[in-house]
Parts: structure tokens; sequence; C-alpha cells
């Protein structure tokens, strides 16, 4: 994701120089998104400088090290997963359609970006363990999301909402282990996998609803239409 430019300043020459480096910081991590394509997780720094046109010092000149770099890769992954993921949630179909749809969208970024996903969830980038974890911190804005957005549906329902949270953690975390047995075994499509998933977790849905005297249909739009709004303290959030 491209630095933050922050507000202006007031100086033209110092707002231009911010935009510059905001640019190029922005240019080097897509070159080190094509890197990382080509190389693998192991992709080292001279990989990504040589993508560049530069060389390492002038990469380091954007980036104070490694982890920074990183981190920069990672809002990248998270701003294109967002783009797929969010409109997916929000689409205003009938419920099964839009497990599957999101779901796709997941494993569709899973499966173009595979190199990307493997490198967050190893942390670490040319061998240099990194401190933050990216993938969890996606894990828990996408649950916290899917929750508020359960809990607004189970309360439109007069169902108790209390089940929203550990429900939301539970799909989640079911997606991203699926996703990376998947992404390492390759047994099955990726339409196959989506699925599967779609069909356990809309089973887990019409079980509880059916239990509390509510019938959905599966193929048929809800009268209410909810959105998920991601956290605004998220770099990627919108």
């Amino acid at each position: 994701m491209p630095e933050a430019t922050g507000n202006a300043t007031g100086d033209a020459r110092r707002d231009r120089w911010r935009s510059h480096r905001a640019a190029r910081r922005a240019e080097f991590v897509e070159a080190a998104m094509r890197a990382l394509a080509e190389h693998g997780p192991d992709v080292g720094m001279d990989h990504i400088a040589a993508e560049a046109g530069v060389t390492k010092p002038v990469l380091y000149r954007h980036f104070a090290d490694k982890a920074d770099l990183f981190v920069a890769l990672g809002h990248r992954g998270t701003e294109i997963l967002f783009d797929r993921l969010i409109p997916a949630l929000n689409n205003e179909e009938a419920p099964v359609p839009r497990i599957r749809k999101s779901l796709d969208a997941f494993f569709s970024t899973v499966e173009e970006y595979p190199h990307l996903y493997r490198l967050l969830v190893r942390r670490s980038l040319a061998n240099r363990p990194v401190e933050q974890d990216i993938v969890a911190e996606d894990k828990e804005l996408i649950a916290q999301a899917l929750s508020a957005l359960l809990g607004d549906y189970l309360r439109a329902m007069n169902m108790d909402s209390g089940a929203a949270e550990p429900w939301a953690h539970g799909i989640v975390g079911m997606v991203q282990n699926v996703s990376e047995w998947w992404l390492e075994r390759r047994t099955m499509s990726r339409d196959a996998v989506v699925e599967y998933l779609t069909q356990i977790i809309w089973a887990a849905i019409d079980g509880f609803t059916r239990a509390n005297g509510v019938t959905l249909d599966p193929n048929k739009p809800l009268e209410l239409n909810r959105v998920v709004k991601l956290s605004e303290a998220h770099p990627n959030a919108g």
C-alpha cells in the first residue's frame, strides 16, 4: 500500500517531494510484488532492487529496513484482498450466492498471489523474521466486521446475537486453515473448495436459524440488507 502523504504542509516544494517519495515507494512495492512472484517467498533485496532497476541503497532510502518493506507488501496484499472481498460480502444477493462469491474473492486472491500469502504467513523477508503479523491483523479485522454483520441479522430476526462473535471468528479461522491446506496440496480446484466451504457455512446458518424457528431460502435475497464496515483504525479501511 502506498505510504500516506499526509496533509499538505503549505510548502509547495516540500509537498511535491513528499508526493514524489510516496509515488516512488509505491513503485518499489509493485517491483517487490513482481520479484516475489518470480522468486517466491525466499526473495531477496537484491532481486527486488534488480526488478526495480535500482541499487539496494536506493531501496533503503525509501524503506527503513526489511521489516518496513514486509509491512508495505502486507498492506498492499490487504488492499488487493479487501478490494475483492468487501464488495462480495456487501452484494445484495441471496445468502448462498453471497457466501460463495465472498469465499471465491478470498481464494482467488490466494491463488493469484500464493507467494505473497506464504511470505505473510511465514513472517520473514530475505531470511529476516518480522514481528508484525499482517495475516493475524487482517483475520481480526474481517472477523470483527463479520461479527457485526451477523449480529445485525440475528437481532433483525429476533434471535440472540451472542453467537455472532464466536461464529465470525470460527468462520474466519476455518477459511484460513483451509486456504493454507489447499495452497500446499491443491488436491481440488478452487471452485470445488469454495463450493464445499459454501455448503458447510450455509449448513451452520440454516441449522441455527431453523433451531430458532426461522427458515431462510438460500437462493432468495433477504428483505433486509446489512453491509460490512471495516474499522477506521485499519490502514486499508474504506
